[in-house]
């Protein structure tokens, strides 16, 4: 499937804002001075960890979006197939590793750090699978699974959108978090799934 349109504009304004966003703030800022003060702590004690994690993600951020773009893939296949590799095998992989490892730390308590384990093992696993049906030529597999991969990247996003509102609201920072480590990815996949079932099936169901 392909996004188009108003559709793809919004989705890659957003993630390489975010992408810009965490390279200046992780660039430029000591380790944890653009998040919430609560948890700074975690972020200063495990700084190779945070930074592998994000600066592996910025990767996937910026380079995703691109992997949906009809165009690209028509004229350029071979840039497709290289921004793929990077994208998989250093925004994902490696950031999902780091991001795993960095889970166990997560603030908002049992709920923040399962939240954000489960995230991490969903984006290995479906990058995994994205990786494995391009490997063996079955494009229309490939592009199912890359849809439900950046969909999970994209929580990079939409945990940006909700800890503004979290915090203007007033609520318990602690609680809101947890919930959050959930709500930034679950309905994301969620959606992704509504739109790979509203997608009409291709005509081949394989292509070199």
């Amino acid at each position: 499937m392909t996004l188009r349109g108003a559709g793809w504009g919004l989705m890659a304004f957003l993630a390489l804002g975010v992408a810009l966003y965490a390279a200046i703030a992780y660039s430029l800022l000591p380790v944890g001075a653009a998040v919430h003060p609560d948890m700074r702590t975690a972020f200063q004690a495990h700084p190779v960890g945070i930074g592998v994690h994000v600066f592996a993600s910025i990767f996937a951020l910026a380079l995703g979006p691109f992997q949906f773009s009809a165009r690209l893939r028509a004229r350029h296949l071979n840039l497709h197939r290289w921004m793929g590799r990077l994208y998989l095998g250093l925004g994902v992989l490696v950031g999902g590793l780091a991001g795993l490892y960095m889970a166990q730390f997560a603030y908002g308590g049992l709920a923040g750090k399962l939240g954000f384990g489960t995230l991490a093992v969903l984006w290995l696993v479906t990058g995994e699978r994205a990786f494995h049906f391009a490997h063996h030529g079955d494009v229309a597999a490939h592009r199912r699974w890359m849809v439900r991969n950046f969909s999970l990247a994209f929580a990079a996003v939409t945990l940006r959108l909700y800890l503004p509102a979290a915090v203007v609201s007033g609520a318990d920072f602690a609680i809101a978090y947890g919930v959050i480590a959930w709500a930034c990815w679950v309905p994301n996949l969620a959606f992704a799934e509504w739109l790979l079932r509203a997608s009409p099936p291709p005509a081949s169901p394989r292509a070199r």
